[in-house]
């Protein structure tokens, strides 16, 4: 990791397209501008574990309810028909 000192209104530049400015400094708060092409994706951090944590339980619980939903019976006896009043699981 690299680690720079930067004072209010100096900046680094990351590549050729990408800057990030100090903005101001606000008691224990660093407020920084950043200037990037609208291809380069630019996301706080703890919202990507966030939104990465949510999708991870999203897909533990659809395999849950999948397991849950599947009927179970014995081996090698047919499987019950499903009722036409059952409309399954979407």
């Amino acid at each position: 990791m690299l680690v720079l000192t930067r004072r209010a209104n100096q900046s680094i530049r990351i590549g050729q397209s990408v800057e990030v400015r100090v903005v101001r400094i606000e008691g224990d708060r660093v407020v920084l501008g950043i200037a990037a092409p609208r291809q380069i994706a630019v996301v706080r951090s703890e919202l990507v574990a966030e939104v990465t944590g949510e999708l991870r339980d999203a897909a533990d619980t659809r395999a849950r309810l999948r397991v849950m939903l599947t009927p179970r019976h014995p081996a090698g006896e047919p499987r019950p028909e499903p009722s036409p009043e059952d409309p399954g699981v979407a």
